[in-house]
């Protein structure tokens, strides 16, 4: 069982992006204002003041925040989208809903509920699904449920990943492929409705296919690496969240090198999901920001 969840009651975050031009900071945090709310904390990039594209991320407590909410919404369209800019309101005191996608590799799926029950993941996990049953007692022992849904042999996926979109479909608000070793389609991407986050083994692209590491071996590689990224239908090419490296030697076995890597996979991993729960990444384009 959990611990409790680390959310934050009568707090709300504020995503805000478009196109950058002056006075953007101040109607933001008038307008924060103006719905009684006290600023917490403010990030802000912009890739260029003259033309370029502004991105902010604010949280701010507001007594009272389911009530006033509709609001400031409100508010937030009558002077944000005039502008030009899109925006998301979130209550911070509902904790995303994540489910997570695994195969036979259990590291990354139980450091991910190692720290859901620690209390260090600001989220809910209706569930875990995967197409192998050798993880099952160790989630259930954490009161996850566990759904084992086998992948079909050949090309065509269709009945299995028609299976996990029935779980999911309205259950959850994001997707964790934890080593999950099938690819998906585009067709169950577009009817999942949820963002999908991903954890490849390598700092992409690098050693694609089998035994990547064996791979790495061979190369006599002195770093080794992982990438988070948000899943699209370029297979392993979509906006990517968080990376990180290990150094290695010459003297390191394939056996070492995978072992590291599994390492440097969970931290990646673990990153990527906290920052994505918090509302810290923003997507645009092929590429994100992260107020990490």
């Amino acid at each position: 069982m959990s611990s409790q969840i680390p959310t934050q009651p009568d707090h709300a975050c504020l995503i805000v992006q478009g196109p950058d031009r002056p006075g953007l900071v101040a109607a933001i945090t008038k307008l924060i204002e103006r719905g009684s709310g006290n600023i917490v904390s403010l990030d802000q990039f912009s890739s260029d003041p003259s033309g370029g594209d502004f991105f902010q991320r604010v949280v701010f407590h507001r007594p009272e925040l389911a009530a006033a909410k509709l609001d400031i919404e409100a508010d937030l369209e009558r002077t944000l989208t005039p502008l030009g800019m899109t925006w998301t309101l979130r209550d911070m005191g509902t904790p995303k809903r994540m489910a997570i996608l695994a195969s036979q590799s259990d590291h990354c799926l139980l450091d991910l509920l190692w720290r859901y029950r620690r209390g260090e993941l600001p989220v809910s996990i209706p569930m875990v699904v995967s197409n192998h049953t050798t993880s099952a007692e160790d989630v259930r022992a954490l009161g996850v449920p566990f759904f084992h849904v086998p992948s079909q042999a050949g090309p065509d996926k269709s009945a299995s990943e028609a299976e996990i979109l029935s779980l999911l479909r309205g259950n959850v608000d994001f997707v964790v492929l934890a080593r999950y070793m099938q690819v998906l389609s585009n067709d169950f991407l577009e009817k999942v409705g949820v963002p999908v986050i991903n954890i490849h083994h390598s700092f992409l692209p690098a050693f694609i296919g089998a035994n990547p590491y064996k791979k790495a071996k061979e190369r006599g590689v002195k770093l080794i690496g992982a990438t988070s990224h948000y899943v699209t239908e370029d297979l392993d090419e979509g906006p990517i969240i968080e990376q990180d490296v290990a150094r290695v030697t010459h003297a390191d076995s394939a056996a070492d090198l995978r072992r590291h890597g599994a390492d440097v996979e969970r931290a990646v991993l673990s990153r990527a999901v906290l920052w994505h729960a918090q509302d810290r990444v923003i997507r645009h384009g092929n590429h994100t920001i992260v107020f990490a």
